[in-house]
């Protein structure tokens, strides 16, 4: 068991996210930096899915019952195992009685604490992620509080090897205050004027301080409609269209007054235009930027997005493969 001495500000059990289930309204949830979260299952020797506690801006004091192993990435911020200040990106021992304090996040927002053996609370919908706006998933549906008690699943074999375990300097992100994203242009944009579209790449937005893991909200230029064109007619609100798909990472712009990126625990569909869409690999540079970061974006193809999924995928297995020269020959230990 993990037992919560203090819940933090936000902190919740989320693991790669729940699929198959947006037809009926149900959003993935699951941890908003990916490749954080699955770099920290990577050290601790759990599939890169396994349920972790994703850790808000600042983080919980968990207690561990029994010998494990963790590791805490993203984020920039303090992390104490026992009053004693350890590295992050580091597999670490713990022992029956061990605490581990997770500190205020000095860069970037989330940060997630892996366990070995995972999060092993009941999944619901295939997934243990926790959906906070339906209150679904995780436990019970919200952030954890002090007093929770979180089971761990089985240790992996050999869990004494990952000890230290860590990855080399270059594939630790950087962790931007001000980001750019590549976005695919299209699905209600028809609805901007051309001017109007192009202002919204040439311009630089701002993360407001409404920003979770339902959606960003950026404020810059207000965008205009053909709002008085064929085939809309005068008077009519182009910002309104016949309800549509939200894909995340999709872009709203109601009425034209400031931009909604949608993010991994937004509602599934709507009547607001959505002009773009942020490739996926991108929005894990927005998780982790606060209020007040600037955002710009970079409009590209179909085929440009999928090359980045792939160099996304390919720095993953990059920093697998990594993790085993490290097991083999400790090529990165201290």
């Amino acid at each position: 068991m993990l037992n919560v001495l203090d819940g933090g500000l936000q902190t919740t059990v989320q693991d790669a996210g729940r699929f198959g289930w947006y037809h009926i309204g149900m959003p993935p949830a699951g941890a908003m930096d990916q490749l954080s979260f699955r770099v920290g299952n990577r050290l601790v020797g759990n599939a890169d899915g396994a349920a972790a506690l994703e850790i808000t801006f600042a983080g919980p004091v968990v207690e561990t019952t029994e010998e494990a192993v963790v590791a805490v990435t993203g984020a920039g911020l303090d992390v104490r195992v026992n009053g004693t200040r350890v590295p992050r990106w580091v597999a670490h021992r713990l022992r029956p009685g061990d605490q581990v304090a997770c500190g205020q996040a000095e860069r970037g927002v989330r940060a997630y604490l892996c366990v070995a053996g995972g999060i092993a609370i009941p999944p619901l919908l295939g997934s243990r992620s926790t959906y906070l706006l339906a209150r679904f998933g995780g436990v019970e549906g919200r952030r954890l509080q002090a007093g929770d008690r979180l089971p761990v699943g089985p240790v992996p074999p050999q869990a004494e090897a990952l000890i230290g375990r860590m990855i080399p300097s270059r594939f630790l992100p950087a962790l931007p205050r001000d980001v750019e994203l590549r976005i695919i242009m299209g699905l209600c944009s028809y609805r901007l004027t051309a001017d109007s579209a192009g202002e919204f790449l040439a311009a630089t937005w701002e993360v407001s301080t409404e920003a979770d893991r339902v959606g960003y909200r950026l404020r810059g230029p207000a965008l205009r409609f053909r709002d008085r064109e064929p085939p809309f007619g005068a008077g009519s609100d182009a910002s309104n269209v016949v309800d549509v798909g939200y894909p995340v990472g999709s872009v709203q712009v109601p009425g034209g007054q400031e931009a909604i990126l949608l993010m991994r625990d937004a509602v599934t569909g709507g009547g607001y235009a959505t002009i773009g869409t942020v490739i996926h690999c991108d929005l894990d540079r927005l998780a982790q930027a606060p209020p007040g970061s600037k955002v710009t974006f970079r409009s590209v193809d179909v085929d440009e997005a999928m090359r980045a999924r792939r160099e996304y995928r390919a720095r993953i297995a990059a920093i697998a493969e990594s993790l085993s020269l490290f097991d083999r020959v400790g090529l990165f230990g201290p």
